[in-house]
């Protein structure tokens, strides 16, 4: 090998090759005949260079991700192994694994096979950057981590936590040396290897990593299409696609042992594709033509009949023995053990070796890095075999396959996929494995899990009871609903209500509610309050556990409905036959139905004691009580937070979301990630509530569902608003409002649209706000904002009358904001009131009553410890205070709040404070500030050039940073000249050192 990394042969590079391909002459193969090297490289001159590239820049401490695509044949892998070669000689870290057509419901598969085998050999030094939690996550992705006997427990919905950890794992190990990840054959990847991938391109490691993944597009599902064509928009992502040879090329490729005119007909044959020109010339060697006569059944993938001919001429030519252990391969999988193609091929372990001997010189499989594992030539040589293996004796094979791995102690995932292949309808131990299979995939690989039951419900006798059917039936549906499914889970719930009348009642219930979860999944409130209605008049109507869990469910419906009052009747009913049933945590979850109702319309008194009824109930429960209903905690935490109990809030979202973590029972995604963020907002901890909420986006992602990702994408919003990132918080609100456009009308799009109407005012597009917020939150009145914080819609929309001089309905709005905190008489719902009365009576000249009423407001805030609402009343006394002529009251009110603004993160609305105190001639003194003009160097740096500067220092691409800024690649390209600009430097390197410098100066 060069310097700069070219594998040389003999000679070198010849100069002969055609396009600056690397050229290597033919090497003897079998006896004595002439075949192409395996290691030819021709043609690919572009392709090389654009790696060289990307490996330039990983060895600068880059990120980076390539796609390599062709049709089957055409070079992908032996580019890949190129690109190893040449990583390795730069002292890389070089780890690789392909998906397999037959094992593609595997969960995180590929990964596996790249990774799994490495972290196994490391010691805990290697892996002492991760935390106990992150490895936990890794033990359910990578077997090799797992604890012996260990359960591993996943919560629902929070598949982005092991993304998040594997993430993490790369960091660590390319913490040394750079980390070269390959992923061939992608195209055949499980659907939790392609969302861990569209994880790692949109947030990419901050290391010096490159994956590279090589795929047939035509075969590529579309939910990885979609990852790989985002991640190529925003700049993460090159693409290097493989064009057939040049007759020139396949000339050259051939060599001189053949001659021209059979180089000509090979390559009319092949259609200047390399593997099928190789094979031809296996052909040729054979029997000195080329076959014309395919005797390989057709398949999803055209090959020429020539190729599929040489393909079964080669394979004809195999000893009986020989080609049964290479169809026990073939079954057993892509790589494969000797001891399972054995068991395949019902011979013994010394006679497969003996066949292995003998297909490794043949070079139909070849070795791998791992030891007793082998692959295939191609992928194509194990379809062959494969498909052309008798049907029957291929079904036996599977079976002999699962009952190896049950002998080894394999998983049921592991078997899985040969029991599905190979078990006949009635077969009640297969049921059992793909349910159980299904059930311990279902959090991490959803789609495996529907796959898997779908599999278990095909067996399942026609005798079978319904109850078991209908079971079977829900696990698909969540399943489904998990991978974002939503319609065919619908479905699968739909089928499981068509058994209601023939369930018991518990399971009854269980059906209805599931179903009415998918349609609320789907924005489809109406349908499921139909639903639960029906399924309520066919129970009796005395007092049950199943009558109790609809009346919960139909008034976490109407919640949703934005029918707040309706509530209340259902909840009441609740409680009542709750008492009856007598079970303790079902006591508590009733309970807090009528507390969360009340806490959505007042009175607030009433509210307070139901909510604080419900909550000595609630701990009183054990954390094993608790887990039996998981939700209850998380509902009583959102009718905290409508209460003004920010503390008690706090308490039972985090206990609720750590049970849910703990047992993998609930649902963060829906109940938790929306109340926690808003909590922690109120009480000022921004950057806790924008790690959650993003964390909470990838989730919302990976489901799929339009209420879920548009919650966490408004609640993000605010917090970036706040911050002052206005990119992110007008991308996340836009988003949001457009995932509810075809939802029911309802609590998700009122917010959505007011959280969009925000950022809309802020930005200076005013009339667009209030358009928002009187079409899409419930006209003047707000009506589709519950319980107190209409109020705090109602303030913004005072204000924004007021920007377009329109003090008349600022007027009649700030008056329906006092009218709602006198309904629920709560100290934050009356602050944001008095707020709004204050800026009505700023602009009309009223200076005292602005005054006393903005600082009432700041002192209502202050009570409750909502920090950022109290400095934002004080702001405004701040102004009324100038108005009044009592400057030194201003300075020391606006002082006050600049402080507080700046110590919880809200930088945005800092500077709004100390715009104030700069019309009084004061300069703030703040340790973060919007760029010193009169400064060099990192002090120059405006907030959003900081931020993007220290991205740069954490080895983002400009790609990465648009990503996760939120911004286009243009406005980040502009960010760095401005950054280059104003350090005087030029390169990306000289940023990294001068914040790093920065930043060290300042700790010391």
């Amino acid at each position: 090998m060069d310097e700069t990394g070219n594998l040389l042969h003999e000679g070198g590079v010849d100069e002969a090759a055609p396009e600056g391909g690397v050229l290597y002459p033919l090497r003897p193969r079998g006896s004595g005949g002439l075949m192409p090297r395996a290691e030819a490289l021709i043609g690919r001159a572009e392709a090389l260079e654009s790696l060289q590239h990307l490996l330039d820049g990983v060895d600068r401490g880059d990120w980076a991700a390539v796609e390599v695509s062709g049709e089957p044949g055409i070079g992908k892998t032996r580019l890949l192994r190129e690109l190893a070669s040449r990583a390795e000689g730069r002292g890389h870290i070089v780890l690789s694994g392909s998906a397999s057509e037959f094992e593609r419901d595997l969960p995180f598969s590929v990964f596996v096979d790249a990774l799994d085998e490495y972290v196994e050999g490391l010691d805990d030094v290697h892996l002492s950057g991760l935390s106990d939690e992150m490895r936990a996550d890794l033990a359910r992705v990578f077997p090799a981590l797992a604890s012996p006997g260990g359960r591993s427990v996943e919560a629902e919905h929070e598949r982005h936590r092991c993304h998040r950890a594997v993430r993490a794992l790369l960091e660590r190990l390319a913490d040394a040396r750079p980390l070269l990840l390959l992923l061939d054959d992608l195209h055949w990847a499980d659907p939790a290897s392609i969302e861990l991938l569209g994880s790692l391109l949109r947030r990419p490691p901050a290391a010096p990593v490159l994956v590279a993944v090589a795929l047939r597009p035509n075969q590529t599902p579309g939910r990885l299409t979609a990852a790989l064509d985002r991640a190529q928009r925003s700049g993460a992502l090159t693409r290097v696609e493989l064009d057939a040879l040049t007759l020139a090329q396949a000339r050259a490729l051939l060599g001189d042992a053949v001659g021209a005119a059979d180089a000509s007909v090979l390559y009319e044959e092949s259609g200047g594709n390399p593997f099928y020109l190789e094979q031809l010339a296996r052909s040729l060697e054979r029997a000195g033509t080329v076959a014309r006569v395919s005797e390989i059944p057709a398949t999803d993938v055209f090959v020429p009949h020539a190729v599929a001919a040489s393909l079964g001429e080669e394979l004809a030519m195999l000893s009986n023995g020989t080609r049964l252990v290479l169809e026990g391969a073939a079954v057993a999988g892509d790589p494969f053990e000797p001891e399972l193609a054995a068991a395949a091929a019902d011979t013994s372990e010394d006679s497969a070796m003996l066949a292995i001997d003998e297909l490794l010189q043949l070079d139909l499989i070849r070795q791998t890095d791992v030891p007793r594992r082998f692959r295939f030539r191609h992928p194509l040589v194990r379809r062959a075999v494969y498909e052309t293996a008798p049907v029957g004796w291929r079904l036996r094979a599977h079976r002999r396959c699962a009952e190896a791995l049950a002998a080894r102690g394999a998983t049921a995932a592991a078997r899985a996929h040969h029991i599905e292949r190979s078990a006949r309808q009635g077969d009640l131990a297969a049921v059992a494995v793909l349910r159980e299979a299904g059930g311990s995939a279902a959090a991490l690989a959803p789609d495996s899990a529907a796959r898997w039951l779908e599999g278990a419900l095909r067996l399942l006798p026609e005798t079978a009871p319904m109850r078991e059917r209908a079971e079977l039936l829900l696990g698909r549906a969540s399943a489904l609903a998990a991978a974002g499914r939503f319609t065919e889970s619908h479905d699968a719930a739909l089928e499981a209500v068509a058994l209601v009348p023939g369930l018991p009642p518990a399971l009854r219930t269980t059906v209805a509610t599931s179903c009415a979860s998918v349609e609320r999944f789907l924005g489809r409130y109406e349908d499921a309050h139909s639903r639960l209605v029906r399924a309520l008049r066919l129970l009796r109507e005395t007092a049950s556990v199943e009558r109790v869990e609809l009346l919960m469910e139909l008034t976490l419906n109407e919640f949703y409905r934005s029918r707040y009052e309706a509530m209340r009747e259902w909840a009441d009913l609740a409680v009542r036959d709750a008492a009856e049933v007598g079970d303790p945590a079902l006591v508590a979850a009733a309970a807090v139905m009528p507390a969360f109702a009340a806490a959505m319309t007042g009175p607030t008194d009433f509210a307070r004691v139901r909510r604080a009824d419900a909550a000595a109930l609630v701990d009183d429960l054990g954390d094993e009580e608790l887990a039996a209903r998981p939700h209850t905690a998380g509902w009583l935490a959102i009718a905290e937070v409508y209460l003004d109990l920010y503390a008690e809030a706090d308490a039972h979202a985090s206990r609720a979301l750590a049970l849910a973590r703990a047992t993998g029972e609930g649902d963060p995604l829906h109940r938790l990630y929306p109340v926690l963020p808003r909590v922690w907002y109120v009480r000022g901890r921004l950057a806790d509530a924008a790690e959650l909420l993003d964390g909470a986006i990838e989730a919302g992602r990976l489901l799929g569902s339009p209420a879920a990702l548009a919650g966490n994408l408004f609640n993000r919003s605010v917090v970036a608003l706040a911050v002052g990132d206005l990119e992110i918080a007008l991308a996340t609100a836009e988003e949001s409002v457009e995932l509810t456009r075809d939802l029911d009308e309802g609590f998700v799009s009122a917010w959505a649209a007011a959280r969009l109407a925000a950022v809309l005012h802020e930005t200076g597009q005013t009339d667009r706000a209030v358009e928002l917020l009187l079409g899409r939150a419930g006209g003047d009145e707000l009506r589709l904002i519950p319980g107190g914080w209409r109020a705090y819609w109602l303030e913004l929309l005072t204000r924004c009358w007021l920007a377009l001089d329109r003090p008349g309905e600022a007027a009649r709005t700030a008056a329906l904001a006092e009218a709602t905190a006198a309904t629920v008489q709560l100290p934050l719902v009356a602050a944001w009131a008095d707020r709004a009365v204050a800026a009505v009576a700023l602009v009309a000249d009223e200076t005292a009553r602005a005054c006393n009423r903005a600082l009432v407001s700041a002192g209502a805030a202050d009570a409750c410890g909502a920090p950022i609402e109290a400095a934002l009343s004080r702001v405004v006394a701040g102004r009324a205070l100038v108005r009044a002529g009592e400057t030194d009251r201003a300075v020391a009110e606006l002082h006050r709040a600049a402080e507080a603004l700046g110590a919880c993160g809200a930088f945005r609305f800092r500077e709004c404070a100390e715009r104030e105190l700069g019309r009084l001639g004061l300069r703030p003194h703040r340790r973060t500030r919007p760029g010193n003009a009169e400064g060099d160097g990192v002090e120059s740096l405006t907030a959003r050039e900081l931020q993007v500067a220290r991205l740069v220092v954490d080895r983002r691409t400009n790609g990465q940073i648009a990503a996760e800024l939120y911004l286009s690649q243009k406005t980040v390209e502009t960010h760095l000249r401005n950054i280059f600009s104003k350090m005087g430097v030029s390169t990306r390197v000289a940023v990294a050192r001068a914040v790093e410098h920065a930043d060290r100066a300042r700790t010391t």
